[in-house]
């Protein structure tokens, strides 16, 4: 971005990056713009393209004849504010030091991710869209981003997004974060790339995708259904269900490909969060 980035909660990003993705092309009314944002966990690449065939997270949503139909829109995703996959934030380096920000970095709030998501529109020539979609983290960016600027939308999808963090969800990324904090690799914050709290990450991650599927959700998945190729012996305390083995696939693949100071950052920004603070109830 051109300008520096002045935040929500206080502080400036003094030279601001966002990265994004395109697909399909932007009409001469550059009024078909579809703008997504992201959950937590996921980069920028939503869908395949010819620069990057590899699938993405979004693969089956986005495309020709698909349900956000890019020979009708121009898809736009934005990686988020304070995410390790392109944009500012506390993995990025710090142009004054030449070092990673880490926890000098300033807080996000959910707003910032909508603004900075807007100004690399803007950036783009594009003033008005004709969608803005979400989910999870997203789905709180998408509704950020029509209370902050709602003259420039036309349409809003929200997908188990939430207008605030209820006691629950707060609890439960209370926890996520001090397990986080509490690895000794993490330092304060203050680790190199490569040797952070890999575990603490790890099991956080566990933690969270417990919540996202009900009990009876897990139990319709997996059942008691156990794994081949563990004995189960006394002593033996590797995964021997199905289940155990799902949730340490998905925490390692996120441990190694996630910033632990990102995820407390976006973290406390989704706690933080509430729709209300811009007029309602």
């Amino acid at each position: 971005l051109e300008a520096p980035l002045h935040l929500h909660r206080g502080g400036v990003v003094e030279q601001p990056v966002v990265a994004y993705e395109c697909w399909g092309r932007l009409n001469s009314s550059r009024d078909n713009t579809v703008l997504l944002f992201t959950g937590l966990s996921p980069p920028a690449h939503a869908a395949s393209s010819a620069e990057d065939p590899t699938p993405g997270w979004w693969e089956s949503m986005i495309g020709e004849g698909r349900p956000i139909d890019t020979r009708r829109f121009f898809v736009v995703c934005v990686n988020s504010l304070g995410s390790p996959f392109g944009s500012s934030g506390p993995a990025s380096v710090d142009p004054g030091t030449g070092r990673r920000y880490g926890t000098a970095f300033p807080e996000i709030s959910v707003e910032d991710i909508a603004t900075a998501g807007r100004e690399a529109l803007r950036s783009l020539g594009i003033t008005r869209v004709a969608a803005v979609v979400g989910p999870s983290l997203g789905g709180m960016t998408v509704l950020a981003y029509c209370a902050l600027f709602p003259d420039e939308v036309e349409q809003v999808v929200t997908i188990s997004g939430a207008a605030r963090a209820l006691p629950f969800a707060i609890a439960l990324r209370s926890l996520q974060r001090e397990i986080v904090r509490s690895d000794p690799a993490w330092r304060g914050g203050n680790y190199e790339p490569g040797r952070g709290p890999r575990l603490g990450l790890r099991l956080a991650r566990k933690l969270g995708t417990i919540t996202y599927r009900s009990a009876a959700e897990w139990n319709q998945r997996f059942g008691r259904r156990r794994v081949p190729t563990t004995a189960g012996l006394s002593g033996d305390f590797r995964p021997q269900f199905e289940v155990e083995s799902y949730l340490e696939h998905q925490a390692l693949r996120f441990a190694d490909a996630f910033d632990a100071n990102a995820y407390l950052y976006l973290s406390r920004a989704m706690d933080q969060f509430d729709l209300a603070e811009h007029g309602g109830g």
